[in-house]
């Protein structure tokens, strides 16, 4: 009854379909101030390592949560509590929520020093939806509405429940133990244990992780369900298999990173889900209407060929998951793939999605967003605004084709801030046929313009 008094006022009244609509940072993190104005559907982070896109995804973690991941297990590499950049000056982390009617919803929370945390105004999070966060390590961090909740009395929270599932990289194979009132609990069995489980009972888990596993994969390489095994004689632990090209049942711990990554994908979201299905029914609440996807580094361990995928299958499989009450997908993603962004060219909307870059400016780190324009390919969009790189090739290659282009230019004054080996026609020929391919379209350029000067000599 306690869970109802809770729990109802929050399935009403548009609550259910709040989504993370602004990210407000001062004093917090890399830059001194920062905001993100999200898009309802895709948000892409991409930017230079170390100017912030994980610390992004982890304040909307808390936003939407209000819990630190490494707060609640510290076994965490990752998913530490903000602190302030300017221990000496006010910080303050704010966010906004849209309702389904439109409306806002905004908080706010400035650092308490003595405290070292951030309070702010009591009561459970205002989303009610379920929140899945992928780290880039493999752990992984769950909030649902419906079994991670707590109590206000006398204006203090008080928290009956779990206050999240994290993961370490670990437990989302074995299995996550956490106390519960003072005794330590399984409250996940892990992806071993759970995925053997289901597929001994052919029930709706087993059928949602093969289906959902198989929307996660690219055209030309299934990766069907298979037998459980066992390892070893002495070891009693069941092992799921898959069935491949090359074997029909290779156990999934000898699987490859990338595979074992999407195989770890699809069973939290399938976890998160079901449980949420059956805790809802227990509680006698409605299903939760938004489903929030954060996901850091998502092309991390996948192939050229599955970075091109990940994006639209994840937004597929969430869908089958959930086609009976069809709720709303946003999804936070940070990335360092120009073959994601190439992947979106034929999916992305302007309403729903939004690209953002971190970049460096003046030793300072600047959030914007990225007008979206489609380039093409891949090696376009390294060499856009995006990625910024000069070319798609290699670092000696790129110096040689500067080096031929300010010669070409007779620019003195670029040769001059080059290598000392670059700097006259003989040595700059033969480091192009050191770095460069025969059929490199670079070639009848300089070929042209160094017999040009022959001729003309």
């Amino acid at each position: 009854r306690a869970a109802r008094r809770i729990l109802r006022p929050a399935t009403t009244a548009g609550i259910v379909s709040l989504m993370l609509e602004r990210l407000e940072l001062v004093n917090v993190g890399p830059a001194h101030e920062m905001e993100l104005e999200l898009a309802p559907r895709i948000n892409l982070i991409t930017g230079d390592n170390g100017l912030g896109k994980s610390f992004l995804l982890d304040v909307a973690w808390w936003a939407l949560t209000r819990k630190w991941p490494r707060d609640l297990n510290p076994r965490l590499t990752a998913g530490y509590a903000a602190r302030p950049t300017d221990v000496k000056a006010p910080a303050t982390l704010r966010f906004t929520l849209r309702t389904a009617s439109g409306g806002s919803r905004s908080y706010e929370s400035t650092y308490s020093a003595l405290d070292e945390g951030w309070p702010g105004r009591p009561g459970r999070p205002w989303i009610a939806g379920l929140v899945v966060y992928a780290h880039a390590d493999g752990g992984f961090s769950v909030w649902d509405p419906a079994r991670n909740y707590w109590q206000t009395r006398a204006g203090v929270d008080v928290q009956d429940r779990i206050p999240g599932y994290v993961f370490s990289p670990q437990e989302v194979w074995s299995g996550l133990t956490v106390p519960v009132n003072g005794s330590p609990t399984r409250v996940c069995k892990g992806l071993l244990d759970d995925w053997s489980s289901w597929i001994r009972e052919r029930g709706t888990e087993a059928d949602l992780m093969a289906r959902v596993l198989g929307t996660m994969t690219v055209e030309g390489e299934p990766i069907a369900v298979g037998k459980i095994r066992r390892l070893s004689v002495d070891d009693t632990q069941d092992v799921p298999s898959i069935s491949t090209k090359y074997s029909d049942a290779v156990p999934i711990v000898h699987a490859s990173s990338g595979v074992r990554r999407i195989a770890a994908l699809t069973y939290m979201m399938v976890w998160s889900w079901c449980e949420h299905l059956r805790a809802a029914e227990q509680l006698g609440l409605e299903s939760t209407r938004q489903v929030v996807l954060l996901f850091d580094e998502i092309e991390a361990h996948l192939h050229p060929r599955w970075q091109r995928a990940v994006v639209p299958a994840v937004l597929k499989a969430m869908n089958k998951l959930s086609a009976a009450c069809q709720p709303r997908i946003q999804l936070l993603a940070a990335t360092h793939s120009p073959l994601v962004l190439a992947s979106l060219e034929t999916f992305f909307e302007a309403d729903s999605d939004r690209l953002f870059h971190l970049d460096l400016c003046d030793e300072q780190v600047i959030l914007h967003e990225e007008h979206w324009v489609k380039q093409g390919d891949v090696v376009n969009w390294l060499v856009s605004d995006t990625f910024g790189l000069r070319q798609g090739r290699s670092v000696d290659a790129e110096r040689a084709i500067e080096a031929a282009e300010a010669f070409m230019r007779d620019d003195s004054d670029a040769l001059r801030g080059l290598d000392e080996n670059l700097r006259n026609k003989g040595d700059i020929h033969r480091e192009l046929q050191r770095v460069l391919p025969g059929h490199d379209p670079f070639w009848p350029r300089w070929v042209v313009r160094t017999e040009t000067e022959h001729s003309e000599k």
